[in-house]
């Protein structure tokens, strides 16, 4: 089969960065799924792991990444239960597993979802990472229920993959109201589009909030730098409320800052489940399917923003370098 991959991390300009190669098509065991894909989705952990992963070494084989796909089940393991040949699946996949930028991959059944009827491939497979990531760091971390409807969130990168549809699960699922942060014309009305009734310039976060009307905000979703934002997040989370951050920390987090409030602090991972492979692994393919009756209901709509057009090298470079431009609005996706 066809697939893309790389044997060294080079910067994506370099002609290397990313290879075409032919390699063997993988064999569906126990609860996995043979998934021919037909388009797959881009997000900043992709080029992270192409940066950092094959640093100072050169790989005997291509790495292959990508954690995003929709496609159709071509055959299963002996174990599998929940789906059969010709289902269309949606599914984020493993972080320690062989990735989606390829002509196949083996996802596990648990962790894959109904496609969504009302959305063409490319929209599919722009939504899992994103739709588990924010409904995980809502409602599992934070654990928003029925009472806290009307409580305040406020999403730092509101016009990211993440934060896009943040906005849309907080405002429209949980019934939060939601301030999202942008910061150009075109971020803002796009955080505005996703349903934020707020959207505060996160240059002077502190400031813009207060003068929103908002002295404390029950909750923080923050999608950008934990550590950057910690100060304005401690400012601002009401007393026992709660911080969730999917970022990385380079540094110790301050949560002694949080003491006084009684406020929380969550990390948010969305591959925790399938790479410890947790007792309640199921609850994300769970979570894949609600959103698709969502998605085809059209309380959730789409985020993607830009399609390429065919499985390549080639094509694997533009998306990488459009996502480490840091400009991306919602969602890139290369379809077969």
């Amino acid at each position: 089969m066809k697939a893309v991959g790389f044997r060294t991390s080079l910067p994506v300009n370099n002609a290397d960065s990313f290879i075409d190669f032919e390699t063997n098509m993988p064999v569906p065991k126990g609860r996995d799924l043979l998934v021919k894909i037909s388009a797959i989705s881009v997000n900043p952990v992709d080029f992270k792991i192409r940066q950092n992963s094959a640093k100072d070494k050169v790989l005997d084989e291509p790495k292959i990444i990508g954690w995003d796909a929709c496609g159709v089940v071509e055959a299963v393991g002996d174990e599998v239960s929940l789906f059969k040949k010709g289902d269309k699946v949606y599914y984020a996949g493993n972080i320690n597993k062989p990735g989606s930028n390829a002509e196949y991959q083996l996802t596990d059944e648990r962790i894959a979802g109904r496609k969504p009827a009302a959305l063409s491939d490319a929209e599919a497979a722009a939504m899992p990472l994103t739709t588990l990531t924010a409904w995980e760091a809502l409602f599992d971390r934070i654990r928003v229920n029925d009472s806290d409807k009307g409580k305040s969130l406020l999403v730092i990168g509101g016009a990211g993959g993440v934060g896009s549809i943040a906005i849309q699960i907080a405002k429209k699922v949980a019934g939060l109201k939601v301030i999202a942060t942008a910061s150009r014309p075109e971020t803002v009305e796009w955080c505005k589009q996703q349903g934020a009734d707020v959207v505060v310039n996160h240059k002077d976060l502190v400031n813009e909030v207060h003068t929103a009307g908002f002295q404390y905000v029950d909750f923080i979703f923050d999608c950008v730098d934990v550590n950057f934002y910690w100060d304005a997040m401690a400012d601002l989370i009401k007393p026992q409320g709660h911080i969730v951050s999917i970022t990385g920390s380079a540094m110790p987090v301050a949560l002694n800052k949080l003491k006084t409030k009684s406020a929380s602090f969550s990390w948010e991972y969305m591959y925790t489940r399938s790479v410890f492979e947790t007792d309640d692994m199921i609850a994300q393919h769970d979570i894949l399917n609600k959103a698709s009756a969502l998605f085809d209901k059209g309380v959730l709509t789409a985020t993607l923003t830009t399609t390429l057009k065919g499985l390549s090298a080639e094509n694997l470079k533009k998306a990488h370098a459009q996502l480490e431009s840091g400009t991306m609005i919602g969602k890139l996706v290369v379809e077969f």
